[in-house]
């Protein structure tokens, strides 16, 4: 009996320093966070909240989320957004933002942003009337994070749907990423991990646990190509999914369609003979490129290297979901 109490003691301490550590865990790591978005539909099953990394281990052309290629923080000026209320001036430590006559002599003031004196404080996007000025890569803790995304429990429940975490590249955050995906499994929440693959083996095998699906990036299959369109190699990525495949892993494969570089025979039949081969792929999903990123790169004072091609149509997306289907994958139109 007292080596029965012994164990129920010793059991009950465990859980006690175990709850204690994860406590503190969330309330002291950090991850840069571009953005929360409820009620997505389109990143996982049913509805969703995506929480948007900041940083990626790639560099594709095609990126329509710019803001969260690099992994330091960054200022969006959407000069047609600006009410010149003049709020950010009173903020702003550096004297990167000042008002100025419209004209010589005018008595109309208008705002001008000096990206070149800004120090990335976010100060001015926390006071911002207009919505003109947008603070990228917030550092915010799991707690932080998890309480917006506990707000629409009910709808998860309703729909099937959950968290995702989405990009940039999550699993490069691999700590607060694994913390997140703990305290969100804690509270019953399915998870998903949107990822382009490209990351350490070490970040998937500690968020394989924790992950219910995977939605995985697959863009080119050539190695040279793709180290010209997304600045690095495959080969990595190939070998992660096939690690995360034959550990389990549920997987969704996202493939974007751009026309020019990745909408052909070759490629598609390429990608259709070596996704064949995986196991655990539930779902092929060829997404619709667009260029309506652009105003994105202009507010960021990037250079914007979107193709300048047409979205594919409908009818595009079907055909090439309809190659890849020959090889036994469920592969559908992102559209549809």
């Amino acid at each position: 009996m007292e080596m029965k109490a012994e164990r129920a003691t010793d059991a009950g301490l465990n859980q006690a320093v175990n709850g204690t550590e994860t406590k503190k865990a969330e309330e002291t790591i950090t991850g840069s966070i571009v953005d929360i978005k409820k009620f997505s539909v389109h990143d996982g099953p049913g509805i969703r909240t995506t929480v948007f990394f900041k940083g990626c281990s790639l560099k594709c052309i095609w990126c329509h989320n710019p803001e969260s290629i690099s992994s330091e923080p960054q200022l969006a000026y959407i000069g047609q957004k600006c009410i010149s209320c003049g709020e950010c001036v009173k903020v702003c430590p550096s004297g990167a933002h000042i008002m100025k006559p419209e004209a010589p002599g005018s008595e109309r003031f208008v705002h001008e942003f000096i990206r070149d004196k800004c120090i990335l404080c976010g100060k001015c996007a926390d006071v911002c009337l207009g919505g003109a000025l947008i603070f990228y890569g917030k550092e915010m803790t799991v707690s932080e994070v998890m309480a917006p995304i506990m707000e629409d429990v009910d709808f998860y429940n309703n729909s099937g749907g959950g968290a995702t975490l989405s990009g940039g590249e999550p699993l490069l955050q691999a700590d607060f990423c694994v913390e997140l995906l703990k305290a969100l499994k804690d509270k019953g929440i399915h998870t998903a991990v949107d990822t382009c693959g490209y990351v350490p083996r070490e970040a998937f095998s500690r968020a394989l646990p924790l992950t219910d699906i995977f939605l995985y990036d697959i863009k080119l299959m050539d190695p040279e190509e793709h180290l010209k369109y997304t600045g690095a190699s495959n080969e990595l990525i190939h070998r992660n999914l096939e690690y995360i495949a034959g550990n389990g892993a549920t997987i969704e494969i996202r493939i974007p369609l751009i026309p020019g570089i990745n909408n052909d025979d070759a490629f598609l039949n390429a990608a259709g003979e070596f996704l064949s081969g995986i196991k655990g792929i539930t779902k092929v999903k060829v997404l619709p490129y667009h260029a309506l990123a652009g105003s994105k790169y202009r507010s960021l004072d990037m250079v914007n290297t979107l193709p300048d091609v047409a979205s594919p149509d409908d009818d595009e997306l079907r055909a090439a979901a309809g190659k890849l289907s020959r090889y036994g994958l469920n592969a559908v139109s992102g559209r549809d």
